[in-house]
């Protein structure tokens, strides 16, 4: 909702504002904003913005370097190159030397800073600081601007700065523009105030696809996926987003049967489609089910993209499907995707998943340029697989190598001092995490360290560390108390645990099970009968273990104690088999 008054820079102020964010949807914008200029650019401008596209900034900067008499175009050409692939202190640099600048110029500077996090105020800078155009181009450059701050206003939760720029927008008129009014919706569905984006949306004169596209994803932002829906019926033309939105939209509430008949029913299915039905069935538990889609994919003529090897590689290792990952990695060279970094990082945590720490150590190995997410996956992979040395070891690799570790990072080197009892090397990475590298740990951060300090025997340390944390512990804390509680036989702190288990999760049946071993091996009967006796009252059943494995592309599942397995007399047989040879 705009306010009846906000603070904003008078229209005669705002004369000195410039600009257009580069949206590729509305990428033929930029030759009205550039002027003639735009209609006339050189060759080597050209070929300096195609190699900025595809990422390679060395053979840009080669060929900037040897164009003898550099114009504006061909200044603007390696800015933008700069600012699109996150060198946007390069791009500063190339900006404040110009010897002259044009609206496409300060255009790419200002979308080169709203990719940044930080860079929303020097945007806003450069918004109050551009020569005065004529009427045409300043209209344009105002439009322009506005949907730049809008976006990044949206982006960086920077609500007070969106109201100002959109009140701005209203006092010169700009209001019913219909490609700013969508960058208003989308800024207001992304700060969570859905009513403005309504009325917004209501009192648009024109609205195109992107209109409705936007306050559809905006109800979706808001897990009201009734009214998405009801739009998503009610626009008069639906394009592959609109598709795609709605289908991602019912799998994040886990409606996955409504992904599907909506998928069946698209008149037009690209990979990214394609992709959105396959992740929606990785995010809801339902591996096979994503493997399934993946396999008829491969049946079309549409080719999977990296997300699309992504997602199915995840529903493979939680699968624990190896025989499955491995066709997967073959179609993975077959379309040239083996270099790709999200598909080498799928890869380093599939075959670690798997418990294969030599085939992810290999993939992880062949990265050319590893990120945090690549050392991430290869850290907890050492973790979860017992190589606490070896997570720790490429810990240091990847602080050497200049990457800033994030809370995942943590939590894999802190499962790594679990799994091996490094306590010392524990406290000292837990405590370094908001002294040192400014990260805040989390409820899981915690659950680590009690399971450390635990297994290792320091009870009442990591008693004294949970009831020091700055929140509530969940569940998972005091199952790890009282795990160690059973394992080192401290009764009274494993009473303490199962109590607050008991009242966080009143059907687990766990905290009762582990107290009655504890009591069994006490020797007190009493209690031992007393617990029994209480979880019978209350109903509560332990869940069965389960394991799986894959047959012929079919997962058979096997549970503890389960007796109505199709294949149980020759399971049964097979398992005295191998007691015998044993």
């Amino acid at each position: 909702m705009v306010p009846s008054t906000v603070v904003v820079h008078p229209p005669a102020a705002a004369a000195t504002t410039v600009g257009l964010v580069v949206v590729r949807r509305h990428h033929h914008l930029l030759s009205t904003l550039a002027g003639s200029n735009t209609c006339t650019t050189k060759q080597p401008s050209s070929v300096i913005s195609k190699h900025g596209r595809i990422g390679n900034l060395k053979n840009a900067e080669i060929i900037f370097s040897r164009i003898p008499i550099k114009n504006v175009i061909s200044w603007t050409a390696m800015l933008t190159a700069y600012a699109e692939n996150g060198q946007i202190n390069k791009a500063r640099e190339l900006f404040d030397e110009m010897p002259e600048r044009n609206v496409a110029s300060w255009n790419a500077m200002i979308s080169g800073y709203m990719r940044n996090k930080n860079g929303i105020d020097k945007a806003c800078e450069l918004f109050s600081m551009s020569p005065e155009k004529n009427a045409v181009s300043y209209a344009s450059m105002i439009t322009g601007y506005c949907r730049a701050v809008f976006e990044g206003c949206g982006r960086f939760d920077r609500y007070r700065e969106g109201l100002q720029i959109h009140a701005l927008v209203i006092l010169l008129g700009f209001d019913f523009d219909t490609f700013l009014g969508n960058s208003v919706i989308t800024m207001y569905c992304r700060l969570g105030d859905l009513d403005a984006a309504v009325r917004l949306f209501n009192i648009m004169e024109k609205k195109d696809t992107v209109s409705w596209n936007s306050l559809i994803s905006g109800y979706i932002q808001a897990e009201n996926i009734e009214e998405a829906y009801k739009h998503f019926n009610t626009m008069p033309f639906k394009d592959v987003y609109s598709w795609t939105t709605m289908i991602t939209g019912f799998s994040n509430k886990g409606l996955t049967e409504k992904s599907v008949e909506l998928f069946n029913i698209m008149p037009y299915k690209d990979d990214i489609v394609w992709t959105a039905l396959i992740s929606g069935f990785a995010s809801n538990g339902k591996y096979e089910d994503s493997i399934h889609w993946f396999i008829q994919m491969l049946q079309t003529s549409v080719k999977p993209n990296a997300l699309t090897f992504s997602s199915v590689l995840s529903s493979s290792a939680s699968l624990a499907a190896l025989n499955q990952g491995l066709q997967i990695h073959t179609h993975v060279l077959k379309t040239g995707m083996e270099f790709n970094l999200s598909v080498q990082n799928s890869l380093v945590s599939f075959y670690a998943k798997c418990g294969c720490v030599n085939d992810a150590c290999k993939v992880f190995d062949s990265v050319n340029t590893p990120n945090v997410v690549s050392y991430n996956s290869m850290i907890n992979g050492f973790a979860q697989n017992g190589h606490g040395k070896e997570a720790i070891d490429l810990f240091i690799k990847l602080k050497q190598s200049g990457i800033h570790p994030n809370d995942i990072t943590f939590f894999g080197v802190l499962s790594a001092c679990t799994h091996v009892g490094l306590v010392a090397e524990g406290r000292k990475y837990f405590n370094s995490m908001s002294s040192f590298y400014k990260i805040e740990p989390s409820l899981d951060h915690y659950a680590c360290m009690v399971d450390l300090l635990g297994r290792a025997g320091f009870l009442d340390e990591a008693y004294d560390f949970l009831k020091s944390m700055p929140f509530e512990p969940h569940s998972g804390v005091w199952g790890a108390l009282l795990g160690a509680s059973r394992t080192h036989f401290r009764l009274d702190l494993a009473e303490i645990a199962a109590q607050h288990i008991s009242e966080l999760e009143p059907d687990n049946a766990t905290p009762y099970v582990v107290l009655s071993d504890i009591y069994m091996a006490s020797k007190k009967k009493e209690n031992e009968e007393l617990v029994r006796t209480m979880k019978k009252l209350k109903g509560l059943k332990k869940s069965p273990g389960c394991s799986w494995i894959l047959v012929k592309g079919d997962v058979i599942l096997f549970l503890s104690g389960d007796r109505s397995h199709r294949y149980f007399k020759e399971i049964k047989s097979t398992l005295w088999t191998l007691l015998d040879e044993m």
